[in-house]
C-alpha cells in the first residue's frame, strides 16, 4: 500500500518544469489546490492573457 501524504491548501503558488510540461499549483481558498499541467506554448499564452489582465 502507498504512503499517505497529507493534502493541504497551504503554501505559495508553485510553478515547476517536470519532464516537458510545466506544472502549476494554485491554493485555493476552500483548501486543497488547483493543479495545470502546461505545455510551453500554453505557459506563454496563459501569461500573455494575466499581462492583459492586470496591465
Amino acid at each position: 500500500m502507498a504512503a499517505m501524504k497529507p493534502r493541504t491548501g497551504d503554501g505559495p503558488m508553485e510553478v515547476t518544469k517536470e519532464g516537458r510540461g510545466i506544472v502549476m499549483r494554485v491554493p485555493l481558498e476552500g483548501g486543497g489546490r488547483l493543479v495545470v499541467e502546461l505545455n510551453a506554448e500554453e505557459a506563454g499564452e496563459l501569461g500573455d492573457k494575466l499581462k492583459d489582465v492586470v496591465g
